[in-house]
């Protein structure tokens, strides 16, 4: 009994801080743990796709109901709107290069969702010939059925 009792008190401090959020709660969750790197292999995949423009390769790994956020526009839903706003994108620019920093699948464990984070540099000649640095971060996530039905994009110009 003593030894329980002394379990609970050393374990108290421990079981207070996971729960202490300094006052806010996710409105997604805050609760991931690692996940299966083949996520993050099939968004790498994806990236490839964007810089060579072969981006008919994958649409398989795209749910029909997407949704996609991009940096300089308001959410896009829908495989197909989606593709043709990529494409026309993609097409209006010349000598795209990335440098990925890093990437990470996780898994929401109260969600059960996988998610991947990606972070990195683009680089690329815009429709007026002006050049462009851009620091980019983006979130996929995938359903249930293993497609990605959401990606949300953040960018900071010049290369921050």
């Amino acid at each position: 009994m003593k030894k329980l009792f002394v379990f609970v008190l050393l374990a108290m401090p421990f079981a207070a801080m996971s729960q202490a959020h300094s006052g806010y709660t996710a409105s997604y969750s805050s609760n991931f743990a690692i996940a299966d790197p083949s996520y993050s292999d099939k968004i790498l995949m994806l990236w490839k796709d964007f810089e060579n423009n072969t981006l008919d390769k994958h649409l398989d790994m795209f749910a029909d109901t997407v949704s996609i956020m991009f940096a300089t526009g308001p959410m896009i839903k829908g495989k197909a709107q989606n593709l043709a706003s990529v494409k026309e994108f993609r097409n209006s620019i010349k000598n795209y290069k990335v440098i990925l920093d890093a990437w990470i699948s996780v898994k929401s464990s109260d969600k059960n969702e996988n998610v991947v984070c990606v972070w990195g540099t683009e680089e690329f000649t815009d429709k007026d010939g002006k050049q462009v640095k851009q620091r980019t971060h983006e979130v996929w996530k995938f359903n249930k059925d293993g497609k990605i039905d959401l990606m949300l994009q953040y960018s900071g110009a010049d290369g921050m």
